[in-house]
């Protein structure tokens, strides 16, 4: 197989999975598996939070080695498991190098598994949900619901306008916490305490925090500690949205 198309059909595989959630050390487990099927020798490569570096041996012309920017980083875990699954058709010999790198590139392209209205409505339940958990009556799920889907809606929309993750995390949390707010001072809610909980769990960092931890237990410090430190900066950037927005209006 000619090398620099191995070298395509991987990088994608790691992009894609490197972008919507996936541990660093599945990615590169992903990577070196694929490549050793195709009878490359000598195959390395390193993932970190931001990039990816994959060399192998190229018979004839010595080693290769070739690396990708990954700024990107969502939530769709059901593109990982796609990708995972042509991972294991073309290590067993099912499909060809074509057909792979036409699927990961179907892939890459399709939309995300669940619209961005479910996604925000979800947010909203989730919300309510956690309000009443957390030791809040029926009448606090409402304004926790609302204050839920509109923080959601903003963190997408801030993002996707300024492209500063942390920004965008720090707004949603302000313009949430004030909408949860002002919908109690207006009497739909009476607890806000419970209201302001259930409206900032959904923008809890849990993915990031868990696969921090994962990749720490194994073995990966460099991508562990990175993905740890991006947790906490998400964490104090929601802890100081919504701090802002009860200095200001409470």
């Amino acid at each position: 197989m000619n090398a620099d198309r191995m070298m395509d059909i991987c990088l994608l595989a790691g992009e894609i999975m490197l972008t919507y959630g996936a541990e660093t050390y599945r990615v590169e487990e992903t990577l070196e598996r694929m490549a050793k099927s195709a009878q490359f020798k000598n195959v390395h490569s390193f993932v970190t939070t931001t990039g990816i570096f994959l060399s192998f041996e190229d018979e004839g012309k010595g080693d290769i080695m070739q690396m990708i920017r990954v700024d990107d980083r969502l939530q769709d875990l059901n593109k990982v498991t796609l990708v995972n699954q042509v991972s294991r058709e073309f290590v067993s010999r099912a499909i060809t190098d074509d057909e792979a790198l036409k699927k990961l590139e179907e892939i890459a392209k399709a939309p995300m598994n669940y619209s961005p209205l479910l996604l925000h409505f979800s947010s909203g339940i989730a919300g309510g949900a956690f309000s009443y958990l957390f030791g809040g009556n029926l009448y606090d799920t409402v304004p926790a619901f609302i204050a839920g889907f509109f923080a959601s809606w903003c963190i997408v929309l801030i993002q996707d306008y300024t492209k500063v993750k942390f920004f965008a995390e720090f707004m949603s949390a302000f313009l949430g916490g004030t909408v949860a707010i002002f919908l109690v001072l207006l009497g739909l809610g009476e607890n806000l305490d419970q209201v302001i909980i259930g409206t900032l769990m959904p923008l809890v960092p849990g993915i990031p925090l868990t696969n921090a931890v994962r990749d720490l237990m194994s073995g990966d410090l460099v991508a562990g500690v990175s993905r740890g430190a991006e947790a906490v900066i998400t964490a104090l950037s929601i802890a100081t949205g919504i701090a802002l927005a009860i200095a200001l209006f409470l």
